[in-house]
């Protein structure tokens, strides 16, 4: 997918932009960690805000919140939830 305007915030890297591939995976301790990276690179980075709890309608739909973020840019962060 094509980040927005503004990119996507990482913890290692801070922002990156263009083509990137966004991952959420579920953690032994029951809350999901976000990893982003270019598409095709070795290299992951974790989206900041990651990890985040997962919320009641579930991961896939995590992952949806986490790509449109990604879509619009603004230095995207994981969503954060209460």
């Amino acid at each position: 997918m094509k980040a927005g305007p503004g990119g996507a915030m990482t913890d290692e890297v801070g922002v990156i932009t263009g083509e990137l591939t966004v991952t959420t995976s579920l953690l032994p301790d029951g809350r999901a960690g976000i990893a982003i990276q270019y598409t095709d690179a070795d290299e992951w980075y974790t989206l900041t805000g990651s990890p985040v709890p997962v919320p009641p309608e579930g991961l896939t739909v995590l992952h949806a919140q986490v790509q449109e973020r990604v879509r619009r840019g603004r230095g995207s962060e994981a969503p954060s939830r209460p």
